[in-house]
């Protein structure tokens, strides 16, 4: 993809975000090896150059605004996203990348050694398993449907933590059912905001639901 960095680079600055040449260099690593690493683990169907750019590394670039605090846990990572693309933006927060699928954070622990990402750290578990520790933001990208994964995140929130939930659609349509994301939320929480969001060349609805538990 011969203009995949100019692509790259037009994209981000429309999501408010100036990638300098050293994290455009990054984000072409990460591409090289997320193509060449899913050829064996089936880290993405989205094997296209120009789809991983849309889908994967701006989609994932669209949540930068809402982050907050410096601490941020990516839940259900899959092959990093939004966690990686995220910390190549954010050098001075800590990132934290949960799943529970061990080869998909191989391929992250990987990528955060080639790349020179530091401040990347993995947990293989399930998230609703962990002992309790609270993060900044909990982000999660198509993950589960927002009752489920408000319950399942409950160990890592704190009085202060904001929960994204990156969506398509919203509100969801209306007649699903294991997916519905229309259900009661669990008790204590409550949405704080509802932000659609264009990434640039992605022709589909996108969606971040900010979400609070509130104190005790």
């Amino acid at each position: 993809m011969k203009d995949f960095a100019a692509r790259l680079r037009h994209g981000a600055a429309t999501l408010g975000i100036a990638l300098t040449p050293a994290q455009l260099e990054q984000f072409q690593g990460l591409l090289a090896g997320l193509l060449k690493w899913n050829q064996a683990y089936n880290l993405t169907a989205i094997t296209d150059p120009a789809q991983v750019l849309t889908h994967h590394l701006l989609d994932s670039l669209a949540a930068q605004p809402e982050l907050l605090g410096t601490n941020i846990a990516d839940v259900g990572t899959g092959g990093g996203f939004p966690g990686l693309p995220l910390a190549i933006v954010n050098p001075a927060r800590r990132f934290t990348l949960l799943d529970a699928v061990d080869k998909k954070l191989r391929f992250v622990d990987h990528m955060a050694r080639e790349l020179g990402l530091a401040n990347v750290h993995t947990r293989h578990a399930r998230v609703e398993r962990l002992a309790p520790q609270a993060f900044d933001t909990v982000i999660a990208r198509a993950f589960a449907p927002l009752p489920r994964l408000l319950e399942w995140v409950a160990p890592l929130v704190g009085p202060a933590t904001r929960v994204i939930a990156m969506k398509g659609r919203w509100p969801p349509p209306a007649g699903r059912e294991a997916d519905d994301d229309g259900g009661p939320l669990p008790a204590g929480w409550r949405i704080e905001a509802v932000r659609p969001v264009e990434v640039p060349g992605l022709l589909e609805a996108r969606h971040l639901v900010m979400l609070r538990h509130a104190a005790p």
